[in-house]
């Protein structure tokens, strides 16, 4: 027994209390505070801070559980990133402000990272400079008949990507910034992409569906969040008609979640972020098919918040016949929402306690004044208040309809329209079929002009 003891304290001990440090030298810096911090995800959390003391000196340490990307920051609020990958680093410099004077001094990962950072934008300004012109001179007639400069063109463009990738090629396997800087280079790139170098959106997309969200590395780099939205960027912005450039974020969609299925938090974690995202960019058809995908076939256990919020595009969905809704009604008006006898009605929830909802609300009650009442467009406001003073308050300058049965998120309502957040709107057709999901006053006005307005007299 005293021998095996002894063996698994010979085992696990290198791995007890074990830690490295980031040290070097600020020139400019003494006395201010140095801090570094991490990534998990879509979050930063702290590791390590000290003062910088009078000789411009400082010392940090970080543990292997931090291993992937981290940043240090000091007051003049300039992130310098490094590579956490389990080895020392020391870093000499007047400032993290001046990054031209800083250099790693140790730290082979971190002096690669360097090297490449420093490099890699000249050559990515070169091949979309190479690019441009190659384009000039194989459509341009006056151009075209100059065969040498074109071979010299595609020439460079070779030498560029070859020196790219052999660079990260003769790095040791299993070093995270070998897998670190082709990732990186993949979120960095889209925009000069789509803008300059049309011809690899194809390349560039698959790249972005090979990765593998639920990968520590990804996870740790910093890149989580730019991977989703430099990878939806994309798609939205590859000069594709709407309808394929919804049938590609789809591909992406189930690409993703090959990989996620297995990973309980990551899947919370992203498409709570995700949806938000292409709700966001009123990317409507794509954020329904994320919610029912993530319901109908996923086995992972969700958050009840983003359950209520995806199961709205189930029970919800355009296409679908919105419930009835009893209204607090006077003399006469309307007592259910099937009695108002208009072209269409906008369901709005809402509360005097929701900040949106007291910019938003008025702005409504202005435009249904001014366009929505003449078009046809009636409003009902679904209060979420919890007293009858702040509903009063809220409501009674309103020109349209409004309800509150004060029972906040145990609304019998808010839970028929599996509302989870304020304001929710829903626009209905005079069979109170749902036919538009508005996430913005400015969607549903651009709508009623669009479609009403012009189309009124396009018909005239």
């Amino acid at each position: 027994m005293k021998t095996a003891i002894y063996l698994l304290i010979v085992i696990l001990s290198p791995f007890w209390g074990v830690s490295q440090t980031i040290s070097g030298n600020l020139s400019q810096l003494p006395g201010q505070k140095i801090q570094l911090e991490g990534f998990n995800g879509l979050k930063t959390y702290p590791i390590a801070s000290t003062i910088i003391d009078e000789s411009g000196d400082f010392n940090l340490t970080y543990s292997l559980s931090d291993y992937g990307v981290g940043y240090l920051k000091s007051t003049d609020n300039q992130p310098l990133f490094v590579i956490l990958s389990g080895e020392d680093i020391v870093i000499q410099g007047d400032a993290l402000s001046y990054v031209e004077t800083l250099r790693i001094t140790k730290g082979k990962e971190n002096q690669w990272f360097e090297a490449y950072a420093k490099a890699q934008p000249k050559r990515e300004q070169a091949l979309s400079a190479w690019v441009y012109l190659e384009n000039i001179y194989t459509q341009d007639e006056e151009f075209e008949q100059h065969k040498q400069a074109i071979k010299a063109i595609q020439k460079e463009k070779t030498y560029l990507k070859d020196k790219s990738n052999q660079f990260i090629a003769s790095l040791p396997k299993n070093s995270y910034v070998k897998w670190f800087l082709p990732t990186r280079k993949l979120v960095s790139s889209v925009s000069t992409v789509a803008q300059y170098r049309p011809d690899e959106i194809p390349e560039t997309i698959a790249a972005f569906r090979d990765l593998d969200y639920t990968d520590k590395r990804l996870y740790k780099s910093g890149l989580f969040k730019d991977a989703i939205e430099s990878h939806f960027w994309l798609l939205e912005n590859s000069g594709k008609p709407l309808e394929e450039v919804f049938d590609e974020m789809k591909l992406s969609i189930d690409a993703m979640m090959e990989d996620l299925v297995f990973d309980e938090k990551k899947l919370n974690e992203i498409t709570n972020y995700l949806f938000d995202l292409l709700e966001r960019h009123s990317l409507f058809q794509a954020s329904e098919y994320l919610a029912l995908k993530v319901l109908n076939e996923v086995s992972c256990t969700l958050d009840n918040d983003l359950e209520n919020q995806l199961e709205t595009y189930r029970k919800m969905k355009k296409g679908k016949i919105a419930p009835d809704i009893v209204l607090k009604a006077t003399a006469n008006q309307p007592t259910k929402l099937s009695e108002i006898k208009s072209d269409y009605t906008l369901v709005v929830f809402a509360a005097s306690w929701c900040p949106k909802c007291t910019t938003e609300v008025p702005e409504i009650a202005k435009l249904y004044k001014q366009t929505w009442k003449n078009q046809k467009v009636e409003v009902v406001l679904v209060s979420l208040d919890e007293n009858k003073e702040d509903y009063t308050a809220f409501t009674k300058d309103l020109p349209f309809l409004s309800t509150c049965d004060f029972l906040k998120w145990n609304s019998p309502i808010a839970k028929d329209y599996h509302v989870f957040g304020t304001p929710t709107m829903y626009l209905l057709d005079k069979q109170r079929k749902i036919i538009l999901r508005p996430n913005s006053v400015k969607q549903i006005d651009a709508w009623v002009d669009w479609y009403l307005v012009k189309g009124n007299k396009m018909r005239e």
